[in-house]
């Protein structure tokens, strides 16, 4: 890391706080979660630990405060899926457009890459920009878009997912 204020490490059930202040705004206010009920840091807590088991959840810190999270998990149950996850990125809406993410992804692709991970697919709410490039910047090609599969805010949301080989 060229930042010295900048720290990338592995998540802990204790950032369940933290997460859940990231996290929970999005889905008071944003189509990029289908989720529609907030988060209990106790509920955050079991996903945390439910990930950690298999799959690498990183957290971003900058002079100790939580500025975001990038996780990956199971694309599928079936064996033959064992090398592709499906991945999810959160950054704090007061630290975005900063190059936060930039890191913390890069971060997470590269932890997946050394664990013998070939495919990670990304699923975007749409149209959500800021995500789109950031996956692109990434080098995450779309390969999918789903019309109307989600319906929050009293309308329908398209879903695009993105997909990158390692």
């Amino acid at each position: 890391m060229t930042n010295p204020d900048i720290t990338i490490r592995s998540a802990t059930v204790r950032d369940a706080d933290a997460v859940c202040g990231i996290y929970n705004p999005h889905i008071r206010g944003s189509i990029v979660t289908f989720e529609e009920i907030e988060v209990a840091p106790s509920e955050m807590s079991t996903r945390i630990a439910g990930i950690i088991q298999s799959f690498p959840w990183l957290v971003v810190e900058q002079n100790g405060a939580l500025l975001g999270y990038a996780y990956a998990g199971n694309f599928s149950d079936r064996s033959a899926y064992r090398h592709s996850v499906f991945s999810t990125i959160y950054v704090d809406e007061k630290a975005q457009r900063k190059g936060i993410g930039t890191i913390l992804y890069t971060a997470l692709l590269e932890r997946l890459r050394l664990s013998n991970i070939h495919v990670v697919v990304g699923g975007i709410a749409l149209p959500n920009a800021a995500s789109v490039a950031l996956h692109e910047k990434c080098g995450f090609k779309k390969v999918a878009h789903l019309s109307e599969v989600g319906f929050k805010f009293g309308r329908w949301i398209d879903v695009g997912y993105w997909q990158i080989a390692l």
